[in-house]
């Protein structure tokens, strides 16, 4: 799965596959954990396409807090 970078202070890039509705979300490494990939599943297309741009929520992890990280 190809990852898009996103400007962000904790995450890296995100990827996305439409047939398995599979989002990959890479965060940047830090004093106690190397860099990490996680994997979120069922997650509509719309939500990687809203995190890649940081719809009107003004951050990537802002918007990824609400829609993946409150959600599951």
């Amino acid at each position: 799965m190809n990852r898009t970078p996103v400007q962000s202070s904790n995450i890296l890039s995100v990827g996305y596959d439409q047939d398995t509705k599979t989002l990959e979300v890479k965060f940047r490494p830090t004093k106690n954990k190397g860099t990490r990939v996680y994997i979120y599943f069922d997650i509509p297309y719309f939500i990687y396409s809203d995190l890649v741009n940081s719809a009107g929520f003004g951050s990537v992890g802002r918007y990824f807090r609400e829609a993946v990280v409150k959600s599951n």
